[in-house]
């Protein structure tokens, strides 16, 4: 992914209004298993970013040619009020449907015909099919929408954009979530010999969504805006798309909602997940 890197100091609130989240399950009868959950609407305070810097003396128990002088502290400070953002409301004003697991290999099969994985059923084994489908592009999605959708008379799929992806993703959640509640929650650092995990094999988030941080990375409906963070009105037009929540390769930093990538990414760690609509 481009033109994501730490911000350093220190990650202020983010603010979401929580709100109840109520399971529903879709049985398709054309051979492809769907679960969705349903987001009741709600707001969030999207790209606030508070650092903060501490005040002068230095009083760490350090040598004292290594503490900080008065003009560093102000130099720190500057730093801080120009890198913190006050961030945007956005409002979620109608109630949706998403995925309550990434799409998986057995899905993708089922729908085309073939698979596109690297971690395959070579790599992984017999329950690939329960691996989400990765080294797809947004362009390989397009078509797996367009097969699907002709296949189901009485729904309609699409990608979230960033916004319900986010939303989703935070539920309800007022700050950023811990190295120790990501862990519990997603796939992250498998770089040694790792390779993607079934979904929902971790604990789902509050409103009972999972994966959504790491195992792959997540395309959603929005171009990418060339920012680390996105702004209050998406693109209406670019190059590339925008990915979502890190892979297993990722470390805190990727995995999490605040921030997003512009694919194609890497490719073994890049997949999706959908909303459902009625038609």
């Amino acid at each position: 992914m481009k033109n994501l890197y730490p911000i350093l100091l220190l990650i202020g609130f983010l603010a979401s209004s929580p709100v109840s989240a109520q399971q529903i399950q879709i049985r398709s009868t054309k051979s492809i298993d769907m679960e969705f959950q349903k987001i009741d609407p709600g707001k969030m305070l999207v790209g606030k970013i508070e650092i903060e810097c501490p005040s002068f003396p230095d009083t760490r128990d350090v040598p004292e040619e290594i503490k900080w002088t008065e003009k560093e502290f102000k130099l720190c400070q500057e730093m801080a009020e120009r890198d913190s953002r006050p961030g945007f409301w956005v409002y979620i004003s109608q109630p949706y449907y998403i995925g309550k697991y990434e799409v998986t290999q057995g899905q993708w099969q089922a729908i085309m015909g073939t698979n596109p994985s690297i971690f395959n059923e070579d790599k992984v084994g017999e329950n690939s099919d329960l691996h989400p489908v990765e080294n797809v592009t947004w362009q390989m999605v397009l078509g797996f929408l367009e097969k699907l959708n002709a296949r189901d008379e009485t729904y309609h799929y699409r990608l979230p954009t960033e916004f319900e992806w986010e939303y989703a993703a935070r539920a309800g959640n007022d700050e950023l979530l811990s190295w120790s509640e990501t862990s519990e929650q997603a796939w992250i650092q498998q770089t040694n010999k790792g390779t993607t995990k079934p979904v929902g094999t971790k604990k789902p988030n509050p409103w009972g969504i999972y994966d959504m941080l790491g195992n792959v990375w997540e395309w959603v409906e929005d171009y990418y805006n060339n920012e680390v963070l996105a702004d209050p009105s998406p693109p209406s037009k670019g190059e590339v798309h925008v990915l979502k929540g890190g892979s297993i390769t990722s470390d805190v930093t990727n995995a999490t909602y605040l921030f997003h990538g512009a694919g194609p990414g890497n490719g073994y760690d890049v997949g999706f997940r959908l909303v459902r609509e009625n038609r």
